[in-house]
């Protein structure tokens, strides 16, 4: 773990992890501190990048958004203008809700969240196979959910 992190630091990620809008008040009861310091504490976790934003995490199914899709792929080209392009390009796609440059007999990992089958099968016939320097497609359909953390282990 980082050295500029001390016990107190830790303890605030911790609670933000587990209710971002929890209040300065209630961390103050929490941590045994006031107010102010735990204010300015989160200010420079945020301010030195520890704390990229604060987001509401949806219920993805009450949206109509039923099923996931982790596909691997290669690509035909790898140097790097052909990489950033397909990174710019994957960006793009709202289905896309993850993607991960891999090592092994895959150039990336994404994951698509889509309502259905069929909406998946739209999504490779108008977009994911339009691609141009797409080579090797292969696609893993989720069929339940076993663990789905934000949650980065702390020390």
């Amino acid at each position: 773990m980082n050295p500029q992190l001390d016990t107190i630091d830790l303890q605030i990620l911790g609670l933000l992890q587990e209710d971002g809008r929890i209040t300065i008040k209630s961390m103050s009861e929490i941590l045994k501190l006031t107010a102010t310091p735990i204010f300015e504490r989160i200010k420079k976790l945020e301010k030195n990048g520890y704390i990229k934003k604060y987001v509401a995490l949806l219920n993805e199914r009450k949206l109509g958004l039923k099923q996931v899709i982790f596909i691997n792929l290669t690509l035909k080209e790898h140097n790097r203008s052909y990489l950033e392009k397909f990174v710019k390009e994957v960006k793009e796609f709202p289905e896309v809700i993850e993607c991960y440059r891999i090592t092994g007999n895959f150039d990336f990992l994404i994951k698509v969240l889509v309502e259905d089958i069929e909406s998946y099968e739209t999504f490779i016939l108008t977009k994911l196979s339009l691609l141009a320097n797409l080579g090797n497609v292969q696609s893993h359909i989720a069929l339940s959910e076993a663990k789905n953390s934000t949650k980065v282990k702390l020390k």
